[in-house]
């Protein structure tokens, strides 16, 4: 396609763009094309069918189509649908709250601490209560990181300690107290029943039990959390899908040089 024609098409596609009444996007502007995957507990037939179909309807979905069903066991049936949304959003008044530090590389950050605090942040890090995942403490603490993005374990200017998975709430302030944390990050990554917020307040109560809430910053992350409901929860800040340990580190710096200001 020609640089000429493409533009064309571009200028001519967004004119349809409304912000103020966002939709999905399919196949053309506006279409409110959408994917949806979901289970009901009862076996393949027609019947499931039409009723898959029937709930899209109710979700707000035109056109509901079932373009893929199985049974994954016996009284339990995916379905993979299709339908174009009737709702649409505001998108010009929507705004999320977001941690708002610069982010810097790793020696930028190293420089950033040797001349703000001039001393090694200690952080320890685990997947606290009954959840097992490693994978998302792991990417932001171990030394190799993720996806390019080196773990606080490498940083010069990080003491950092990665406790793993299933550790308590109790014994990750036993391990705070004791290596004089400056930084606690909580990895949360199952979340049935809500238990990761149950556990994440858990840490919280604890904390301001032993006096040792406003000592430190205190950081979680995970899928299902935002910086919007970290802070709801008491802790300082909250890291979601698509964060690096980049991320996480250039705000654990600002916000220890910025702590160190105000109490000067």
């Amino acid at each position: 396609m020609s640089g000429g024609l493409y533009s064309t098409e571009s200028r001519e596609f967004d004119k349809t763009l409304d912000l103020t009444q966002l939709k999905p996007y399919g196949d053309t502007m506006n279409d409110g094309k959408t994917q949806l995957s979901f289970t009901l507990p009862v076996s393949a037939s027609d019947e499931a069918t039409e009723a898959a179909k029937q709930l899209m309807k109710k979700m707000g979905f035109e056109n509901p189509q079932v373009v893929f069903f199985k049974e994954l066991a016996p009284g339990f049936t995916f379905f993979n649908c299709y339908g174009n949304s009737v709702h649409a959003v505001d998108y010009t008044v929507i705004h999320v709250p977001k941690v708002t530090s610069t982010k810097m590389d790793m020696q930028e950050t190293d420089d950033f601490i040797k001349e703000n605090i001039g001393r090694k942040i200690v952080v320890i890090g685990a997947s606290t209560g009954t959840d097992a995942h490693t994978v998302g403490i792991d990417a932001i603490m171990n030394m190799k990181g993720y996806a390019g993005h080196y773990g606080l374990e490498r940083y010069e200017m990080f003491d950092a300690l990665n406790m793993g998975s299933q550790v308590l709430n109790e014994d990750f302030i036993a391990k705070a107290i004791e290596l004089k944390a400056d930084v606690l990050l909580v990895s949360q990554t199952v979340t049935q029943k809500d238990v990761h917020i149950k556990n994440l307040i858990e840490l919280v109560e604890l904390l301001e039990a032993e006096g040792m809430r406003d000592k430190v910053i205190l950081v979680c992350g995970g899928p299902r959390l935002s910086h919007e409901l970290a802070k709801e929860l008491g802790y300082d800040a909250g890291f979601g899908m698509n964060a690096y340990a980049d991320d996480v580190a250039s705000y654990i710096a600002s916000e220890m040089a910025n702590r160190i200001k105000h109490k000067d």
